[in-house]
């Protein structure tokens, strides 16, 4: 297994979306550590945190969750510029061996702030990371167990704290003990042992509750004469199916034939003759009101240019007389103008300019409105006026009745198409017939589909009878033989028992010795110092370390010096992880701890490029500083390289990629 990448976005410090590249084959020559730098408070726990709870989410061990529930867990780890609508998202890409073929798959879990019912989402994509993998997210926690348990997760993602913990305690905690039984394998046996026990107490309260068995002969019997009911029974329902679908065919060209031959016309006549006597009607009512248009004014829309010229010849006549009756009246107002005008003393000469210009004006107005012909209407004010009125009320008589013309061409045109349909209805004789036919085809199919339901029920009924019946006969066999297999289980369980506890004795030797070699040996190559330990002898029980050394003398752990003993839980871990035989990744938050230039030097060059494929190094600039990183470097042995940037006035860390702090 190696992890691939890893997405955080809006996860506690980790502002946005960052991608951090995890793959160390980035070149022919595979480099296996990670190196990622940042200060205490900067994000390094919480890039931990962030593969753990990809990988196991509400199971996950986290470092910052304490006694918080899963919910409050993940509303903590929203990260405080994340506004309400955007969501938290963890990404974690990873290959492992599936059928002897590299497989990829990315973990993706979301949740929002205060997320819904105090959970995330979880996605698996897999290759091409388009698709999900909708089977995995229903298994997830089985299938992520069988790539890397829960239970020894923390022998290959720890921290410092977690080591100095080990190195100080004379046994291992509890939590270090369950993970190196079940990376030694040695908790199956203990599984089975209780197991055993449970399939014994189960085997004797079922040889309590054994009733009387029930007589087979009158079983077997009785399931005959069911099953032959429900052979006799199927075929009736076949024949039944049968007849039903025959019969729909008949009502079917029933049906048919009572439309072509005009039996749905005859069964809507009553509704067709009173929609025809309401069209009649409706023809009648337009029909009188155009009487009554014709007995108005509207005759006088047959001489509209003899109304028209009349009132043009009244208009002209009207406006003569105006004329006619203005130039009188200003020959009079002029004649008294002129006496006044000799009154006054002026000239003589201009009195008569002045009468010659109203006198020509008079003429002049009088000229232009003269008439060439005689007036012959003779119509006066209120005459023409009344013409007036005559031609508006015409023009709304013409376009009413224009009006009544078209709905009744369209009342007629219906009418023609309802008799047409009235003469295509079958005669009341033969319609009664046709309806007859149609309702006895009706009736046929209903009492044939109520018959086949009955059967049908009668076939369920008779199904459920014959299981019942099967289950009894079953029942009563597993009785006699459970009955005497239970015997058998009950008495053979203390010899596998027996047997399971010497294979657990002989196999959990096996197992330690093979780990206590490989621990010493881990030991050794990282101490560098050969003379100190011959022997280490590891508690069948308690898993406690004892050192021996050449005299067969055991070595007092407070003899140790603090590195020493860092260096002896360090070298407990790699010998587990060899031990199981498991390829997988290691994860270290704060690696060195206190260890003192000569053992940090060992645990630089000897640990880390051969602790696995693949080393995840969370380091601060004092544990790993620039002496250590520049050996690392000069091995070859860094694959990449981040700084985890923090920002203390906005509370941010960026991840800066192809740097550390040297």
């Amino acid at each position: 297994m190696i992890f691939l990448e890893l997405v955080l976005q809006n996860f506690g410090p980790y502002s946005g979306r960052q991608v951090i590249n995890l793959d160390p084959r980035n070149e022919e020559n595979p480099r296996p550590i990670l190196l990622l730098g940042g200060m205490n408070g900067g994000g390094k726990t919480t890039l931990m945190d962030a593969i753990r709870l990809a990988l196991y989410g509400q199971r996950a061990q986290c470092s910052t969750r304490g006694n918080l529930s899963y919910g409050d867990f993940l509303n903590q780890c929203v990260n405080s510029k994340a506004t309400p609508s955007e969501k938290t998202r963890i990404e974690l890409l990873f290959e492992h061996i599936e059928d002897d073929k590299p497989v990829r798959y990315r973990i993706v879990r979301t949740w929002e702030k205060n997320p819904k019912d105090g959970k995330d989402a979880l996605g698996i994509l897999g290759d091409d990371d388009t698709w999900p993998v909708d089977y995995l997210v229903n298994i997830w926690d089985d299938y992520i167990e069988n790539l890397l348990p829960l239970g020894i997760s923390n022998l290959f993602l720890f921290d410092g704290e977690q080591v100095k913990e080990l190195a100080e305690q004379e046994t291992p905690p509890q939590i270090v003990i369950e993970a190196i039984r079940g990376l030694l394998g040695l908790e199956l046996a203990d599984k089975l042992a209780v197991d055993l026990d449970v399939l014994v107490n189960r085997k004797r309260r079922e040889m309590a509750d054994t009733k009387d068995l029930a007589n087979l002969e009158e079983i077997e019997q009785r399931l005959g004469e069911q099953q032959e009911n429900y052979q006799t029974t199927e075929e009736k329902l076949a024949s039944i199916k049968n007849q039903v679908e025959a019969l729909e065919t008949i009502q079917r060209e029933a049906l048919d034939k009572f439309v072509s031959d005009g039996g749905k016309i005859a069964a809507e006549r009553s509704q067709l003759e009173e929609k025809h006597k309401e069209k009649t009607t409706a023809v009648e009512t337009i029909r009188q009101s155009l009487c009554e248009l014709a007995a108005d004014i509207l005759p006088l829309a047959l001489i509209p240019n003899l109304l028209s010229q009349v009132q043009a010849q009244g208009t002209n006549e009207f406006r003569t007389q105006q004329v006619q009756l203005a130039r009188d009246v200003l020959l009079e107002r002029d004649k008294r103008l002129l006496n006044w005008l000799n009154q006054l003393t002026i000239a003589a000469d201009k009195v008569d300019k002045i009468q010659s210009f109203l006198a020509e004006d008079v003429d002049n107005l009088y000229a232009s409105s003269l008439q060439t012909e005689a007036p012959w209407l003779l119509a006066d004010e209120e005459s023409l006026s009344q013409l007036d009125n005559v031609r508006y009320h015409l023009q709304n008589a013409c376009n009413l009745a224009k009006q009544h013309l078209g709905k009744l061409k369209n009342l007629q045109e219906e009418i023609i198409t309802l008799e047409r349909q009235m003469q295509t209805a079958a005669e009341p004789e033969a319609y009664q017939k046709l309806r007859e036919a149609v309702e006895t085809a009706q009736n046929k199919v209903i009492q044939a589909k109520a018959n086949y339901e009955t059967t049908r029920q009668k076939l369920a009924a008779l199904t459920e009878a014959i299981e019942i019946t099967k289950k009894e006969l079953n029942d009563y066999t597993d009785k006699n033989i459970k009955h005497k297999n239970r015997e058998h289980i009950i008495t053979s369980a203390t010899k596998v028992q027996e047997t399971l506890k010497l294979f657990r004795e002989k196999l959990t030797l096996r197992k330690l010795n093979k780990l206590e070699e490989e621990v010493k040996n881990c030991f050794l190559y990282l101490l560098h110092k050969s003379d100190l330990v011959f022997r280490i002898a590891i508690d069948t029980k308690t898993f406690a370390l004892s050192l021996f050394d050449f005299e067969g003398k055991q070595v007092p752990k407070h003899r140790l010096s603090a590195g020493e003993k860092q260096l002896l839980a360090i070298a407990f871990l790699w010998g587990l992880a060899k031990v199981s035989g498991l390829r997988l990744p290691v994860a270290i938050d704060t690696p060195l701890g206190r260890l003192d230039s000569s053992h940090r030097k060992n645990l630089v060059e000897r640990y880390f490029p051969a602790a696995s494929h693949q080393v995840i190094l969370l380091s601060t600039d004092t544990e790993i500083g620039k002496k250590e990183v520049e050996t690392l470097r000069n091995n070859e042995a860094i694959a990449r390289e981040y700084l985890l940037k923090y920002n203390s006035a906005t509370r941010q860390t960026t991840v800066i990629e192809n740097k550390y702090f040297f």
